[in-house]
């Protein structure tokens, strides 16, 4: 696994760069001239852009220095991001890749459609690239649209491996525009990666500087009353769990980039009033989801992970790892903030679109933390009367088995069932689909109590009443209006604003098969896998070329899992299974089940996995063998 960090210069005070240099990215200098303390950086704001058919790429170690600290990153052509690639729909190409580092690497080209021998997984697709060897990477473009690539290998896409993909249609964009941004948002840590990677196996909310304190204790006595607020305390210490634990990294360790630019760099994009831009934004960090805004702009989303979508108005939307959205924008002021917080708060990723450089607009504030709520935790439950931290004052606590979240131990006399979509406990066969059924969430009419222990050790938590809704924009982007937090017209994006235009009503066969899949995990073990087997302790699942499949992906954690399958398109339904939305990185949130429908059009072995790449290296892997 490639290491790459030592540092040159002094350590100094996180907090102190938690907005990171004005000035700072790749340096373009020896470490001897760095030690005479010669400036010699150079800031990137904007990657190299490479076209035609016919590319050459090289990986190996610069310099960079985003925060005061000097450290190693892991570079393609010696730029962060790497090199923006502009090819073009139909084509063949051929893109040569050469290992200058002395650890084996690799490229994936996420979400691209391609023979498996060209997907760039180590172990599953090829061997991975050694240090000294050109891998030659062949492949004809078979889509158009926004995607990006990356490093499958250990940490190096932390450490800086990654670039956008631009695939220009053959017929031309559907949505014409005078200037043509990419946005691509990513994470940096200082610390080594497997030393963030340890804290986290040993302590899982190391990161987290958001945890509750004695004055949120005597907030919510004035709020809710003493017992309330005991019993709110009682509920999350029983669960051993953090109502906070939102992310696993935060800015104690990272600092948000956007286009290789820390905040206070300011990365900037130049436009003339009254042009119409699109703006293709990338979430190509390693562990980091992003809401993003511009304040005083509409967002009119038109793509979606590639795809053309119905345009849909917005003014802000939640991405995660791995995820892409394209949004058009008509500017007529001076200068707008693109402003990109993290979800758990504490920092956040900006840039401008000004009419010239050097302009700045206002940047918000962060958003106040929230506390994940019973929706998070339990999934489709009427809560009502307890306010937006379900603070659980009318339940009975006794009865509740936190450790393993047994519901079948609970007292449910004073709670609703009559609003769960999801219905009854879990059922984890695979099995035939149900012809005619109006509902592929729906579950069986008879209650499955699971043990404890069903999945042991790697396993905290199990979820008996998911809701199936695709219209909820997940924790702290919920009621932004009634919180203060944004106009009333503020519209935020959610699943169920996507439409594809073209591909998810391409294929009309009814499924053949159904596979339903678990996402789960253990904080306190900071393991994460699927139905509690971390990869290494799974077996593939298998898939019939051509055969139309549905997968349905239940949450049981509380943490949302931005899900990416390899190699195919997930076409995702709502659950009276009207076809949406085709994309090919999914986010499932706490407490929630979601379906899609997929058919394996390329033989081979493929990777199925979180794209938050330490809960990808912690477990949330699977192969899927297409034969």
């Amino acid at each position: 696994m490639n290491r790459p960090f030592s540092p040159l210069v002094g350590s100094l005070s996180r907090r102190r760069f938690v907005q990171g240099l004005a000035v700072g990215g790749v340096l373009a200098t020896t470490p001897a001239a760095l030690l005479a303390r010669e400036s010699v950086q150079t800031a990137l704001g904007s990657a190299p852009v490479l076209s035609g058919t016919d590319i050459n790429l090289e990986i190996g170690q610069s310099l960079v220095n985003f925060t005061g600290v000097t450290r190693m990153a892991t570079t393609i052509n010696g730029s962060i991001p790497a090199p923006t690639l502009r090819l073009r729909e139909g084509d063949d190409v051929t893109i040569r890749v050469t290992n200058r580092l002395s650890v084996p690497t690799s490229i994936h080209w996420h979400g691209i459609l391609l023979p498996f021998e060209m997907d760039g997984v180590p172990g599953i697709s090829f061997k991975g690239i050694a240090p000294g060897e050109t891998f030659v990477y062949r492949f004809k473009l078979r889509q158009s649209g926004t995607y990006w690539y990356h490093s499958h290998s250990g940490f190096q896409e932390m450490t800086g491996m990654y670039g956008a993909l631009i695939i220009e249609p053959r017929s031309g964009e559907r949505h014409e525009a005078d200037q043509d941004f990419v946005v691509q948002l990513s994470d940096w840590t200082d610390e080594d990666p497997m030393q963030v990677f340890s804290k986290l196996k040993v302590q899982g909310d190391t990161y987290n500087f958001n945890q509750p304190t004695f004055f949120d204790f005597t907030r919510d006595v004035s709020d809710k009353g003493l017992k309330a607020a005991l019993s709110k305390r009682q509920m999350w210490n029983q669960m051993r769990m953090n109502p906070t634990d939102l992310a696993d990294l935060s800015t104690a360790t990272l600092t948000y980039l956007m286009n290789g630019t820390a905040p206070a760099g300011n990365w900037t994009g130049v436009f003339k009033k009254g042009e119409r831009l699109r703006l293709r934004f990338i979430n190509a960090a390693s562990n980091s989801f992003y809401d993003v805004r511009i304040p005083g702009l509409k967002l009119t989303v038109v793509q979606a992970d590639g795809q053309d979508v119905e345009p849909v108005s917005v003014d802000e939307f939640r991405f995660g790892p791995g995820e892409t959205y394209d949004v058009l924008v008509r500017p007529d002021d001076e200068a707008y903030t693109i402003f990109a917080q993290s979800m758990d708060r504490t920092g956040y990723a900006r840039g401008t679109l000004a009419t010239r450089q050097g302009l700045s607009a206002p940047v918000p504030t962060l958003d106040p933390v929230e506390w994940l709520t019973m929706q998070d935790m339990m999934g489709a439950m009427n809560h009502e009367g307890m306010g937006d931290d379900a603070s659980m004052e009318g339940m009975d606590h006794s009865n509740m088995n936190m450790e393993k979240m047994d519901h079948s131990k609970m007292d449910h006399s004073q709670m609703d069932h009559s609003q769960m979509h999801g219905g009854m406990a879990m059922d984890h066969s695979m099995h035939g689909m149900q012809q005619g059924s109006q509902n592929p969430l729906a579950k069986p009419s008879t209650s499955v109590n699971h043990a404890r222990t069903e999945y042991g050790p790697s396993v905290d938590a199990r979820v008996d009443t998911p809701r199936t809704n695709l219209d909820d924009p997940g924790i702290g982007l919920r009621d932004l209006a009634e919180k203060g937090l944004r106009p009333v017209s503020h519209k935020v994006l959610t699943l169920a604003d996507l439409q594809s235009l073209d591909g998810v009503l391409d294929d009309h066969r009814v499924p053949e098969k159904e596979l339903e899949l678990h996402l789960t995990g253990n904080m306190e073990r900071y393991s994460w896998s699927f139905d509690g087997l971390e990869f290494g302790r799974s077996t593939p699942v298998s898939l019939k070329h051509g055969q139309r499949v549905r997968i349905i992906l239940q949450n049981d954690t509380m943490m949302t899992h931005p899900m990416h399958l390899h190699g195919m398109w997930s076409e995702l339904e709502t659950d009276q299974g009207e076809l949406r939305v085709r994309r090919h990185t999914i986010p499932v949130q706490p407490a929630q089940r979601i379906s899609f429908l997929t058919t394996p059009h390329d033989l081979g072995r493929w990777a199925w996995h979180c794209h938050l790449l330490f809960h990808m290296d912690a477990g949330m892997f699977r192969e899927v063998v297409v034969s």
